[in-house]
């Protein structure tokens, strides 16, 4: 049974900012605020998000109020906010350009607000926020700094559907209301925690927030009583070991639940920074990989001039077929004094591609359709040509002025990837942008650990109990395939002081930090009592129900001013494949979060493919990995394989050697493969693609 379509919703963004208006500041806060709302339509299914309006004005009660009438009264937007003029000047009036325009007044979307303001910053008090609906729009005022405006519509976002579609009258209040509170949470993205998430396991269901209180820049939907999964947060302190604790004293069993890799998924993408900052980037081959802050126009037209497509001859098309005078030859070269000749009835010029036609042309015949008939007596120019082609259509093999792009057409959108593909870039350069506005990529830090790990490259052979580090050369090489800048790090021993103190250094410099190994229950592995004890860090989770990576853990580390942005750091594990695997899984999304991605293009691509051999299942959900290429063998249907590379092996990095996806096997647990313990040749399963899809003929 297919679901029911998604519940529209438009919104319209309002800055107020007299500079902005002005063009003497830039706006910042826009696309971080289309970005949330695009972040919301991935977790409200139910509903999705249209900003159909955003403009600047300045800070005057009547502009204010002029734009919100036009967008409420006549165009009827589901939802406005406001960003700015909330604060104690004496131009911030906001609040009371919007209080005279409300019908109701909405307390509780004022109180969420607040509320989660006031868990990140004390100075939230000195916002004056004001909510309530106008006609069937909801209106909400924002702070004007861009985080504020990202934390406080954030707290709210996975509500404002119901309330919209409450004030819009879309259904029916007893329909709207006919499913209890767990369907109006299941429709907002919000569900009950589960009894496995508190370390307790106490045995009662409570709905908790995606983390209720958001640095700059994150993804939160703060509220009292609607909430979503509660983040699997630090164990209690009698649950933990401390650094350096004596062996005995360490646990024997993990305190840190079982997730499954779709709430790890969510958790990430919670406590990820979205796109925190606008950078200006020139437009060069190292502007690929970067996503786009605005939309971005033409300022002129291409082509500027009216230009031949083929080579042949200008012609007036009312002469028709016969023979005709070369008066003008136009090349597709520098015209001096930007001058054109004019053509007259009875003549003909010479044109090539791309050449300006001259005025009075209103056809381009090509050459194949024409034949020489006199030529000068060194026999180097042209004189004369007849013209064989007839019924020439107006300006047929003419490209118009702005036939191409259209001078204050919109060529590229905020959100769109610069690829290498060369499209992006071909435009922009077609147009004379030579800058642009993009949100910066995360700096990386990358860190192995562990007193065994030796350089791969030192001259020495190894002592017993010594292996090479292949961690990082690995991980640096995927990093750096996805555009990423990389801190090389080193590597650390198992000393907590030795930890702690590289930890501290390298947050300094990266906003992600992976580290590898240090992350199971063996004495020396000390990255999660350090992340929490040293680091004062939040670790959202510890384990994860996937294999390879079962140890897999996600942390961050609180902001150190209120003007920065938390630090995020995954612990993964030290097998080389678990390593490689939960980067493709779990780094890599957060990372194109943070640059700019939204909803499924923070990951990579996923595809069905049938397997040409058995592969066993284990109980948890296997990430194998393989190749997938295209096949015409009729057992194949005509489509896409998918083999393994062999042995699987969590410590063997060569089982990704040659691959290019990772084959998503199911755990016997889970429910489509329930009383199974193999997926047989031809079964299909979905493949996580980290490279190209291999051709016809690529093995041969």
């Amino acid at each position: 049974m297919s679901s029911p379509a998604p519940t529209r919703l438009k919104a319209g963004i309002l800055v107020v900012s007299t500079t902005a208006s002005a063009g003497s500041s830039e706006d910042l806060t826009t696309p971080l605020l289309r970005n949330t709302f695009a972040s919301a339509n991935e977790s409200t299914p139910a509903s999705q998000w249209d900003v159909a309006a955003a403009e600047i004005v300045t800070d005057s009660l009547e502009d204010i109020q002029s734009v919100i009438r036009q967008w409420t009264d006549r165009e009827r937007l589901n939802l406005v906010v406001t960003s700015g003029g909330t604060g104690f000047a004496e131009n911030d009036v906001t609040p009371e350009a919007v209080s005279q325009l409300l019908h109701r007044q909405a307390p509780g979307l004022v109180h969420a607000m607040l509320s989660t303001a006031f868990n990140i910053t004390p100075f939230a008090v000195m916002s004056r926020p004001v909510a309530g609906t106008r006609n069937s729009t909801i209106i909400l005022t924002l702070p004007g700094s861009p985080k504020g405006a990202v934390e406080n519509l954030s707290a709210v976002i996975k509500l404002l559907p119901h309330a919209c579609v409450q004030a819009a009258g879309l259904q029916p209040s007893r329909k709207l209301h006919s499913g209890g509170l767990q369907k109006l949470s299941t429709d907002a993205g919000l569900t009950p925690q589960s009894p496995q998430a508190t370390p307790q396991n106490a045995r009662h269901t409570t709905l908790t927030t995606e983390g209720t209180t958001k640095p700059p820049g994150y993804h939160s939907c703060g509220h009292h009583h609607h909430h979503t999964p509660k983040p699997h947060a630090n164990p209690s302190s009698s649950q933990t070991t401390q650094p350096g604790e004596p062996v005995p004293s360490r646990l024997r069993s993990s305190p840190w639940p079982m997730i499954s890799v779709e709430e790890a998924h969510s958790l990430i993408s919670a406590h990820t920074p979205i796109a925190p900052e606008i950078i200006t980037h020139r437009v060069d081959s190292s502007l690929i990989g970067y996503v786009l802050a605005h939309d971005i126009t033409a300022p002129v037209p291409v082509p500027a001039f009216r230009a031949s497509i083929v080579d042949g001859y200008a012609v007036v098309g009312s002469d028709g077929p016969g023979i005709y005078p070369v008066v003008i030859v136009s090349h597709a070269t520098p015209t001096p004094g930007d001058e054109l000749p004019q053509l007259r009835p009875g003549q003909v010029a010479r044109i090539t591609t791309g050449a300006p036609v001259p005025h009075g042309a209103t056809a381009v015949v090509m050459v194949e359709d024409t034949r020489l008939t006199r030529a000068t007596e060194d026999g180097k120019e042209e004189l004369q040509v007849e013209i064989l082609a007839s019924d020439m259509g107006a300006e047929e093999n003419i490209r118009q002025v702005g036939s191409d792009v259209a001078m204050g057409s919109v060529i590229l959108r905020w959100g769109t990837e610069v690829t290498a593909m060369g499209g992006e870039i071909g435009i922009l350069a077609s147009v004379g942008i030579s800058e642009v506005r993009v949100y910066r990529k995360p700096v990386v830090g990358l860190l192995s650990t562990g007193d065994e790990v030796v350089e791969f490259d030192r001259a020495e052979g190894l002592s017993m109990g010594e292996i090479r580090d292949s961690n990082r050369p690995t991980l640096k090489a995927a990093l750096r395939g996805w555009g990423l800048e990389v801190v090389d790090l080193g590597i650390v021993t198992d000393i907590a002081e030795n930890l702690s103190q590289t930890l501290t250094t390298a947050l300094t410099t990266a906003d992600v930090l992976i580290t590898t190994g240090g992350v199971s229950m063996g004495e020396l592995d000390l990255l999660k009592p350090t992340i929490q004890h040293t680091l004062a860090g939040t670790i959202h989770f510890g384990r994860v129900a996937m294999k390879p990576g079962k140890p897999t853990t996600f942390a961050t580390i609180p902001p150190v001013s209120p003007a920065s942005i938390p630090k995020l750091i995954f612990a993964l594990p030290g097998n080389p494949a678990s390593a490689l695997v939960t980067a493709h899984i779990f780094v890599l999304p957060a990372l194109r979060q943070f640059a700019g991605f939204t909803g499924a293009r923070r990951y990579l691509p996923k595809v069905k493919v049938a397997l040409e051999e058995e592969v066993r299942m284990d109980p948890r959900r296997e990430y194998v990995r393989g190749v997938v290429g295209w096949s015409e063998s009729q057992s194949a249907g005509g489509g896409l394989v998918a083999r393994t590379t062999g042995g699987q092996r969590s410590s063997r990095v060569g089982s990704a050697v040659g691959g290019n996806a990772l084959l998503e096997i199911p755990g016997l647990g889970e429910t489509e493969a329930e009383g199974r313990k193999v997926v047989k040749a031809g079964q299909k399963v979905w493949a996580v693609m980290v490279g190209m899809i291999r051709g016809v003929g690529w093995d041969d």
